[in-house]
């Protein structure tokens, strides 16, 4: 008996850290002194979204001649958009403009982090893309964690094409696979139901995913299409894992494919 009653403290202490402690292990970002000057060999504009008092929102937009439209492009969860950045190339050269942000507390955006303050981040920069692009000139892109940030932005807008880069069904249900003897669903702060946000997405979504990624195995992708097929498209790269997507030339030509269609 005393046994049990040990173990079952042990696993309330462990509950009480993962609450606390979660976002160390969620978050891994690179902060930026506020005058830190981004240097690129490309044209850019760096922007400011003051989303509420005294938190700003940092990013950069990469501009191009004549453009087809723009990219809103939510990043993983590691660093900031100085490193992040040399992904734009991938899309300005069909002609895109593309918007990429740091979330809070990344880079030199401020504020403290929450699920609710993120997503409303996230639209909020969107409402802003609107005054200057109409909604089908926008697409927008999610990464690894910014996948659940650009899911619920398609659902509560209507831009021409959503494309989601190594998404996870729902953060929860990632969660629970690597903790899997604690409740999850009461713990995590960031639950980032993208599950739930994917039926009421109108456009067009395109899933790219890795088949021998580790990290977010692909079948969180497979569950993801199955929610709306007829409007879902998987497109698997053999041999990718989680983080080498644009090194396999199948990524960039899918996504050639895409912002050309």
């Amino acid at each position: 008996m005393d046994i049990l009653i040990y173990i079952g403290l042990a696993w309330l202490v462990i509950c009480v850290v993962v609450y606390f402690i979660q976002e160390r292990f969620i978050f891994h970002p690179e902060k930026l002194p506020q005058n830190f000057k981004f240097q690129y060999d490309r044209p850019f504009t760096e922007l400011f979204f003051d989303v509420e008092r005294n938190v700003r929102i940092n990013g950069l937009h990469f501009a191009v001649e004549n453009p087809k439209g723009i990219i809103l492009y939510f990043h993983g969860n590691t660093r900031s958009i100085k490193g992040w950045a040399k992904y734009s190339k991938d899309f300005t050269k069909y002609q895109y403009d593309l918007v990429m942000i740091d979330y809070r507390g990344f880079g030199k955006s401020t504020g403290k982090r929450s699920e609710e303050v993120m997503l409303k981040d996230a639209q909020f920069v969107y409402e802003e893309l609107k005054k200057q692009y109409n909604e089908d000139q926008i697409i927008v892109y999610g990464r690894s964690i910014g996948s659940g940030f650009a899911v619920r932005v398609a659902s509560l807008n209507t831009p021409r094409f959503c494309i989601l880069d190594a998404p996870y069904y729902s953060f929860q249900h990632i969660s629970s696979r690597y903790l899997p003897f604690l409740p999850m669903p009461f713990l995590l702060k960031y639950p980032i139901r993208a599950d739930l946000w994917m039926e009421y997405v109108k456009c067009h979504t395109y899933i790219l995913h890795g088949t021998k990624d580790r990290l977010i195995p692909i079948n969180s992708s497979e569950r993801l299409a199955a929610i709306a097929p007829k409007r879902i498209t998987l497109i698997r790269i053999e041999g990718g894992k989680h983080n080498n997507l644009p090194s396999f030339p199948q990524y960039h030509a899918f996504l050639r494919d895409i912002l050309l269609y």
